[in-house]
């Protein structure tokens, strides 16, 4: 090997280790939280001393079996999740394209022709074939690295969408749970309500007896079939809850409305404490963050990228074949080789350069705002999250005194206006306060089992 030769063949090294390498620096994920995003005082303590459950699987914090088997089924058939692995798919796709952007293109390209002569008197003369075999080599060298900027941007466009992916799983099962949460509620309504319109029949009958017996008044009779009559009325807007909430789940499930399965009112809690992790673990199980910190990362390599702009490209192309050169048939033909390479440097084009490099930054500086914003709605939504789970918990306390303390004044009264010491509208008040204590303590522990749901999403969870 001559010095030019060596020269040469040093410069391509150089250049493809420089393309390799990459001229600049790989993006740092953002790790930094505002201060004081989880709040101050009790809630940031608590945040401190107690373990994560975003580590927690959803088969291990959802612990109802029927509820497990929806969520499986929905985890498979659901349209967004499909959407999401595709998503996923194709970036993978994208990435395993700009890793084979490193090396040269391959082309085979076979050309054939045959021509020959007519004289006047219509006579041809013998054909001559001619024909080209050339395999074509071109490789477009990026100086600046170009290449592995390139490549590390698809590489963060797979890591959003597994991250979006993780949003979307996260999202469908806390979809998945409310819902079915809801069905159980409505169960426990419509039996509350049944068995008030059983209690309140008794009731009437017995109110209808004293009247007949000009102990009572009528009017005391029509308030009482009222109340009755809007159990009733109750009881039949609680079924069709129950057939929109099951229709809701089958929507969520992608088939066709059916009765959905399911266990009674208490069989399965969720956890009642659990921890919540300390404020620099809470911020690696986000997939929101996640996606924001990748969509940040993409910007960062189009701002690398609109600067390799500006520096020289260097496309190499060769040719290597047989040709017969248009003369007669040869087997083999002459052998055809050809060579060539170019450097572009930039030098005006238009600003176009310049203004996409503005462009870029002004992009990077719009996704740092909107990861920051997502961190702190992240904060927002934990600190909201734990005080519902908070007050469900203090108000579980007060409902159910509530309930013991109206069930007794109820019952209290019905033994006294049998005995004609108690109107029907002192019943009355007391038979409807004792439902409606009841209708609450069960929404609350409702709320309360959406609450920890939420808490759990907002922490990260159900990505597992």
């Amino acid at each position: 090997m001559n010095m030019k030769q060596y020269s040469i063949f040093a410069l391509l090294l150089a250049i493809f280790t420089l393309n390799s390498c990459g001229v600049y620096k790989k993006y740092h994920s953002q790790s930094e939280a505002p201060e004081n995003l989880f709040g101050t005082g009790d809630t940031i303590a608590q945040l401190a001393q107690e373990a994560s459950i975003a580590e927690v699987s959803w088969r291990e914090f959802f612990t109802d079996p029927l509820l497990r088997q929806l969520i499986d089924s929905a985890l498979v058939r659901n349209t967004d999740m499909q959407s999401a692995r595709l998503a996923v798919e194709q970036a993978q796709a994208s990435l395993k394209a700009a890793k084979l952007a490193y090396l040269p293109s391959l082309s085979l390209a076979p050309q054939g022709s045959v021509s020959g002569t007519m004289s006047k008197s219509g006579s041809t003369s013998s054909a001559t074939w001619a024909y080209n075999i050339p395999l074509q080599l071109d490789w477009n060298i990026g100086i600046a690295g170009s290449v592995t900027v390139n490549k590390r941007k698809a590489k963060a466009v797979l890591e959003q969408a597994k991250a979006m992916r993780e949003a979307t799983q996260a999202n469908l099962i806390a979809t998945i749970a409310q819902e079915y949460y809801q069905l159980l509620l409505l169960d426990r309504q419509l039996a509350i309500l049944t068995e008030t319109d059983s209690l309140w029949a008794v009731s009437l009958e017995m109110e209808r007896a004293l009247w007949e017996n000009g102990k009572a008044y009528s009017t005391a009779v029509e308030q009482m079939e009222a109340s009755t009559l809007d159990v009733k009325m109750q009881i039949l807007s609680t079924k069709r809850s129950i057939l929109t909430a099951e229709s809701e789940l089958c929507k969520l499930l992608r088939q066709t409305p059916q009765e959905i399965t399911r266990s009674s009112w208490g069989a399965y809690k969720l956890p009642e404490r659990f921890g919540t992790g300390v404020p620099a673990a809470l911020l690696q199980n986000r997939p929101d963050i996640k996606a924001a910190d990748q969509a940040l990362a993409q910007a960062f390599y189009n701002t690398a990228a609109a600067k390799s702009q500006f520096y020289p490209s260097l496309s190499l192309s060769g040719l290597i074949g047989w040709t017969n050169n248009g003369g007669l048939i040869a087997n083999p033909g002459a052998l055809l080789m050809q060579a060539a390479a170019s450097l572009v440097q930039p030098i005006f084009a238009q600003g176009k350069l310049t203004a996409q490099l503005k462009i870029a930054k002004y992009n990077q500086e719009d996704q740092l705002n909107k990861y920051v914003q997502t961190v702190i709605d992240a904060g927002n939504q934990v600190n909201e999250a734990l005080a519902d789970c908070q007050i469900s918990a203090q108000k579980d306390v007060l409902y159910k005194r509530q309930v013991e303390v109206l069930r007794n004044a109820y019952e209290g009264t019905h033994e006294l206006m049998n005995n004609g010491k108690a109107s029907y509208i002192e019943v009355l008040t007391a038979q409807e306060s004792y439902l409606t204590a009841q209708l609450n303590e069960v929404t609350n522990l409702y709320n309360g089992s959406q609450a920890i749901i939420g808490l759990y999403i907002a922490l990260g969870g159900a990505t597992k």
